[in-house]
């Protein structure tokens, strides 16, 4: 009897050890890793990425979290610089060893970050990657990016909106962006639609990430007379052009594109008139045409908390593409009730996903099935205040004709004047 009470106890603490080891398992948080830059050159847009997946993760552990655990962000800042992506992403995998993995964010970061990611075969989505798995073709990797299957979409917008003007059509163009991954694959995008339209390129040419100086690069592309001037800049870059093109008085008929600058408010801001006429790439506007599914409520949350954390009072482009990478992981999550890499991207391929920023759904190498780039063309801007930037009569839609809000001034001179 007394070695029969013994075992029982014995497998009653045993009992009690195993299902307070599974409630404990059960209560440990998600950990989803991921790289972006809070300093560095593109800043500006990464704190924006990390404002959007917090409110996410904060939605989703105010509804109970996922699989009943709370979800936590481990990121690292990779200063915008693709050399540390790699080691982030292999202390990630191996060292914090993250359950998840999202991100990282830019084109460059992706690229670098990729091989890492892939020889651990980990599933992530990447944030604004432009064609990043092109070379990698890897079958785990999502991209959170608007262009869809092709880079050339990117630009298309520039091209046909030129090839629609009547008068002083325009045919010869300039090609100009850093020489870092997200403009190469934007300019060979470019490139693409140049030959496939019947337009000259007279002027095609990368300059060092580190230029901090622009008049002569503004100075060679207005010698090579070009009539529409393509971009493809980061943040930085994009302010030291437009001014350097105002100081020299120089104006195509047409300039504009992928000037990453144009989606910062503050750097709006600074510029002010000077932006006028020029044409932006736009991922996400406040239009009544792009209210989806909880898209309202997340805008004013992160407008609530932009002052507090000194990043972009408005949030247009990059927090509502971040949210949307989150929900896009968490409904995988929720719905194959798995952690397991192989078996979410999966169901990510398979799946079309409604999120903040609309349906979304990805082909064969991870990119959307459709392109949804708007672009849009300043006109108006007379000075720094916040509100005209909300005003969406000085930000007039040109493209794509589903959400043109008004016509395009033309040639870029006259909008100038305005």
């Amino acid at each position: 009897m007394l070695r029969r009470a013994t075992v029982r106890g014995i497998l009653a603490a045993a009992f009690v050890t195993f299902t307070t080891a599974a409630t404990l398992a059960q209560s440990d948080p998600i950990r989803i890793g991921l790289s972006l830059s809070l300093t560095g050159p593109t800043s500006p847009a990464g704190k924006q990425v990390l404002t959007g997946l917090e409110i996410w993760r904060d939605d989703v552990n105010a509804k109970g979290g996922l699989l009943g655990r709370q979800v936590q962000l481990v990121h690292y800042d990779d200063q915008g610089n693709p050399s540390n992506a790699p080691g982030i992403y292999a202390k990630l995998i191996g060292v914090d060893k993250v359950d998840l993995l999202i991100g990282p964010y830019s084109t460059n970061v992706i690229a670098a970050a990729l091989p890492s990611i892939i020889q651990a075969n980990r599933t992530t989505v990447g944030i604004f990657g432009l064609s990043a798995n092109k070379v990698f073709k890897y079958p785990r990797y999502f991209s959170m990016n608007s262009q869809g299957p092709s880079s050339s979409n990117y630009s298309k917008c520039i091209f046909d909106i030129a090839a629609e003007q009547q008068k002083q059509r325009p045919i010869r163009i300039a090609l100009t962006g850093a020489d870092v991954e997200y403009s190469r694959n934007a300019l060979e995008g470019a490139r693409e639609n140049a030959r496939a339209m019947g337009f000259e390129i007279v002027y095609d040419r990368m300059y060092p990430p580190s230029t901090a100086e622009f008049t002569a690069i503004v100075r060679s592309i207005q010698a090579a007379n070009p009539d529409v001037v393509f971009g493809a800049t980061l943040p930085i870059d994009t302010a030291g052009i437009i001014r350097a093109a105002s100081e020299i008085g120089y104006k195509p008929k047409m300039i504009g594109g992928a000037m990453l600058g144009l989606l910062v408010t503050p750097i709006k801001q600074q510029l002010g008139p000077l932006i006028n006429g020029y044409i932006s790439n736009e991922f996400y506007i406040p239009a009544p045409s792009l209210q989806f599914n909880g898209t309202q409520a997340m805008m004013a949350e992160y407008q609530k908390r932009a002052p507090g954390q000194g990043i972009d009072p408005l949030g247009y482009t990059y927090p509502p593409f971040a949210y949307a990478a989150g929900q896009v992981l968490a409904q995988a999550v929720a719905e194959t009730k798995s952690l397991k890499d192989d078996v979410l991207a999966d169901y990510i391929r398979k799946t079309k996903f409604d999120t903040v920023i609309g349906p979304i759904q990805f082909g064969p190498d991870g990119e959307w099935t459709g392109s949804r780039i708007i672009c849009i063309q300043f006109q108006g801007i007379t000075g720094s205040d916040l509100s005209q930037f909300k005003d969406w009569s000085r930000h007039i839609v040109v493209y794509p004709k589903e959400y043109k809000s008004g016509e395009m001034v033309y040639p870029f001179e006259k909008a100038q004047a305005k």
